[in-house]
């Protein structure tokens, strides 16, 4: 796209342009290290700064603080686009110029649709794709090879399925939601009663909700309720090979990364930030706003927001981090402390046990 059309596009989000002109046109988004003169890059973590120095690209989204810092030479080397936000940037960038185009509305001739199901005719269905009685696919679903949508599931406008998703009968996805191959949306939550030593089905009998302009990632699976549905709320963002529980909800706008696991009934708030291996267990609370480092446990709910770490058990992070420095230092401690009973029972030795 020009240039200056993209400036314009974004313009609310660019303080200034500086340095040269820039290349007329830019053809793509690239790492700084790897751009050439009429590709898009930016510049977020400052310690990756060296970098503008070799690059070619033709474009760099920056900070001001970053900008003032560069050579005059570098300044003009190219087109710097000043901003607060690099990073948001180079999304909204990259969001134009990657846009995968949908196949066209129809049902190809493999695909298996019950003549009880509704597909509006602006939808692409791909072949292999099987699609249940009562089922409803909205204007310009995309539903890939090899996926299958269970009785009365409801696929709203401009959902994107890749090819081998399955979801199960009555669930909901919101409009614009993007599924990744392998995810299973609605498969039965793990409910069982313990009768002297046998283990009897509960059946799942509640749905799955996902909200609008949600993604699913890769090999994902949202468990259906056991009574009441599974909520996903509007613009979450799951990672691949995440586990969501029978009956969680999950607030707007929240992020969880890879492998992270939340039992059953937990409710997270809106905007949590959840990091990879992370787990959460059943029937507690997360307020909203709330960030959740890697790998730590949440064994209680938590009422406040901030940022918490830790498996032993989790913590406000800044309260972990001292533990775990004395946690580090025992082995020390310990010496430490041998030496001086050590010292003091020469003490007590010489001065006859006084």
């Amino acid at each position: 796209m020009l240039l200056t059309d993209l400036i314009a596009r974004f313009g609310a989000l660019i303080e200034s342009v500086e340095g040269a002109e820039g290349p007329k046109h830019v053809v793509r988004v690239n790492t700084l290290e790897a751009a050439a003169s009429d590709e898009f890059s930016f510049l977020a973590n400052p310690k990756y700064r060296n970098g503008l120095v070799a690059t070619r690209a033709g474009v760099v989204a920056i900070r001001r603080t970053d900008f003032d810092t560069l050579e005059q030479a570098a300044q003009t080397a190219r087109a710097f686009l000043i901003c607060r936000d690099p990073y948001l940037l180079f999304a909204r960038v990259a969001q134009t110029l990657d846009v995968q185009p949908r196949p066209q509305g129809g049902i190809a001739p493999g695909a298996v649709v019950d003549r009880d199901a509704h597909i509006d005719p602006t939808a692409s269905i791909a072949s292999g794709a099987v699609i249940d009685a009562g089922a409803k696919i909205g204007a310009n679903v995309v539903v890939g090879a090899l996926c299958t949508i269970g009785r009365d599931t409801v696929l709203e406008e401009g959902v994107w399925l890749y090819p081998r998703v399955s979801i199960y009968h009555g669930c909901r996805i919101g409009a614009r939601t993007i599924i990744h191959s392998g995810a299973v949306i609605g498969a039965d939550g793990f409910g069982y009663a313990n009768d002297a030593g046998r283990w009897i089905k509960i059946p799942q009998t509640g749905g799955v909700r996902i909200g609008e302009d949600c993604e699913i990632g890769a090999n994902t699976t949202i468990d259906r309720g056991a009574l009441q549905d599974t909520v996903i709320g509007n613009g979450v963002k799951l990672d691949n090979q995440i586990q969501i529980a029978h009956n969680v909800s999950i607030g707007d706008d929240s992020a969880l990364a890879g492998c992270v696991g939340v039992a059953g009934s937990a409710v997270i708030g809106k905007r949590v930030q959840i990091a990879g291996a992370a787990n959460i267990l059943g029937h507690l609370s997360i307020a909203d706003g709330t960030v959740i480092s890697v790998a730590s446990v949440v064994t209680s709910s938590i009422d406040k927001p901030g940022f918490y770490s830790g498996t032993w058990p989790l913590q406000a992070h800044e309260d972990w981090e001292k533990s775990a420095v004395l946690v580090r230092r025992l082995d020390k401690m310990r010496d430490e402390l041998r030496s001086l009973r050590t010292e003091l029972n020469a003490l007590k030795s010489t001065s006859g046990g006084q």
